[in-house]
């Protein structure tokens, strides 16, 4: 079985949390300084380097005021 991080829904997860994050304006860096992590963690996942578990989601879903909910419904 192939890894999620390599899945087709994955890379749209992905793709729609960057387009979120872009929408608001808001950078790499500004993300980063309000998880309390280094830009790199956010570049990495973005990248798909690393990752994200549901909580790290919710975190930045709550940094971007997301409705988590409703962004997870994308999906499926």
């Amino acid at each position: 079985m192939t890894k999620s991080v390599f899945t087709d829904r994955y890379k749209l997860f992905l793709n729609l949390l960057i387009q979120e994050r872009k929408n608001k304006g808001i950078t790499q860096v500004l993300l980063a300084k309000k998880l309390n992590k280094p830009q790199s963690y956010v570049s990495k996942y973005e990248n798909g380097e690393r990752r994200l578990d549901v909580i790290e989601f919710l975190d930045i879903a709550a940094c971007l005021e997301l409705d988590a909910s409703a962004f997870i419904r994308k999906l499926v």
